[in-house]
């Protein structure tokens, strides 16, 4: 009567942890669906940032290359003028000392 007790405690143990484990594993698919589904999301939009970052860096570096230039005529500008600027000021001297 023992043994069959033990089988009997067996079967029913066995017949309650099934639809626990069975509920469990369509838990976890569901969860390895929503994971799937962010993670091709992530991809995604890691894509467009790269692209992002691409366009970015791209325009900043033409916008550098402008800034270069027209630093350079800036620097050409003041050049020109500071010689003219002190040849003023030493002849308004001339003409005030006088």
């Amino acid at each position: 009567m023992s043994r069959k007790n033990t089988w009997v405690r067996l079967a029913v143990a066995v017949a309650l942890i099934l639809p626990l484990t069975a509920c469990k594993d369509t838990k976890t698919l569901q969860e390895n669906e929503q994971l799937k589904t962010q993670m091709a999301e992530l991809q995604k939009e890691n894509t467009q940032l790269k692209s992002d970052l691409e366009t970015i860096t791209a325009d900043r570096d033409a916008l550098k290359k402008e800034n270069d230039a027209l630093r350079a005529q800036l620097s050409a500008r003041k050049t020109k003028h500071s010689g003219t600027k002190a040849a003023n000021r030493k002849h308004h001297r001339r003409q005030s000392s006088q």
